[in-house]
């Protein structure tokens, strides 16, 4: 009979409904305070890197930051599980532990903001990680008191409200603080993100905690008990399916020749001549408005095509278009090619990401959906943080022509894995509405 989320209610929240809920304005927030940190440790960082006139080589490495993001599963049942400390263990597991990770990245932040790359950049480098790994520990608790305070049926606005805010996070901290770098210069437009990170911590104070299970029975389990159920169970089901090892290298490799091109595009951009507002401008509003386009036509495509067939397009898609970097690269930088390259790659990343993340979606086994998509998106991400970190010898030696003509190919054997899997082990269809 009232405004609350019952059994009556229809499985489809209405737009007012949606709107009156303050706990999806807070998912905002709390996307928000997720998406800014991570330029922080990427690319923002390897632009600031790139000024400072630091080798390629060790600007490639500053993907290894980002190491935390990957791993985050392994301290992820400690904060799943434990109590936070002290005092803010009143506010609950959720809001405690966010409590105590908030005002510590803030100041990571700070650390960061007041570092010198060109005369320390290793400092500044171990300032960035411990940004990544608060940061993804964040994310970790975030995702957590999503998945508990909302009910399915607004599990999907809950996402919606999320991405919007994270996305907005990413071109402030991305385009936003290249641009301001100009006027302000780099230590103040990095301390006013640090301000601007600390928008987690209201959030958080404004939210509710979420009921704790009904019952938990890691609490009787001992440490060792709990990592088997946690991981080695989750791990140990997926390892058992036929096709396993394939699939994980189809998953590893999918990102080579994105990530690799990806790492250098700072140092790439200053080589042609490129400015700080030209950057700020192409991987700003024009990206943003391209990936959500991408995104869009690529979940049509997964409605409209089957996952399997959608995969394997806008993967095609998507390699080819890696092609434009080597245009860019002949381009002696021209501003139009430079547009035309981030909107291209950008929309080519949404597309090809919603069947990639379907695709994943539907690896995961209803017993451990959570744990085995937080490995498999973890694992995805390995190429950027490993193969990605060296691509600056390649770069190097190689130099900028060759270089992304050699990301293009990268590309290729993941495709050739893609095919195999889709012959042999095709995902399953989705059920059809009665």
């Amino acid at each position: 009979m009232s405004g609350q989320t019952n059994g009556r209610d229809p499985e489809v929240p209405t737009l007012g409904e949606v709107l009156a809920n303050p706990a999806l304005w807070l998912m905002g927030g709390f996307g928000f305070a997720s998406g800014l940190p991570l330029p922080l440790s990427g690319f923002t960082l390897r632009q600031w890197f790139a000024e400072g006139h630091i080798s390629l080589g060790a600007i490639g490495l500053t993907a290894d930051i980002g190491l935390a993001y990957s791993l985050k599963f392994l301290w992820a049942p400690l904060l799943d599980h434990a109590a936070p400390p002290g005092l803010l263990a009143r506010f609950g597991r959720r809001r405690g532990w966010l409590l105590v990770i908030q005002p510590l990245l803030a100041l990571a932040v700070v650390l960061l903001a007041l570092s010198q790359p060109a005369v320390a950049p290793a400092a500044a480098a171990g300032a960035a990680a411990l940004v990544a790994f608060l940061s993804a520990s964040q994310d970790i608790v975030i995702d957590a008191w999503r998945i508990e305070t909302f009910p399915q049926r607004l599990q999907g606005a809950a996402m919606a409200a999320y991405v919007w805010g994270y996305r907005a996070a990413l071109l402030i901290s991305g385009a936003g603080a290249i641009a301001l770098a100009t006027p302000w210069g780099w230590h103040l437009s990095l301390l006013l993100m640090a301000v601007l990170g600390a928008i987690g911590i209201p959030v958080t104070l404004a939210a509710r905690e979420p009921a704790p299970p009904a019952h938990q029975p890691f609490i009787r389990q001992s440490l060792g008990q709990r990592i088997s159920e946690a991981l080695i169970a989750p791990l140990s089901e997926f390892m058992s399916r036929p096709g396993a090892v394939p699939i994980l290298a189809f998953v590893v490799l999918f990102r080579l020749g994105e990530a690799m091109a990806g790492v250098m595009l700072p140092p790439f951009y200053r080589a042609l001549g490129f400015d700080r507002v030209a950057v700020a401008i192409a991987n700003g509003p024009v990206s943003l408005a391209a990936v959500l386009v991408g995104a869009v036509i690529g979940g049509w495509l997964v409605a409209r095509l089957g996952t399997g067939r959608a995969l394997l397009l806008t993967g095609w898609v998507q390699t080819l278009c890696l092609a434009m970097y080597v245009l860019l690269a002949y381009s002696a930088g021209d501003h139009r090619v430079l547009l035309a390259t981030s909107a291209v790659e950008s929309f080519t990343e949404g597309l090809a990401d919603a069947a990639f993340i379907t695709y994943l979606s539907s690896l995961c086994s209803r017993a451990h959906t959570a744990t085995q998509y937080a490995l498999l998106s973890s694992v995805a991400a390995l190429a950027l943080r490993t193969v990605g970190g060296l691509s600056g010898f390649l770069a190097a030696a190689a130099g900028w022509k060759l270089f992304y003509s050699l990301t293009t190919f990268a590309a290729f054997p993941a495709m050739g894995v893609m095919i195999y899997l889709l012959r042999r082990f095709p995902p399953e269809p989705a059920p059809k509405p009665a």
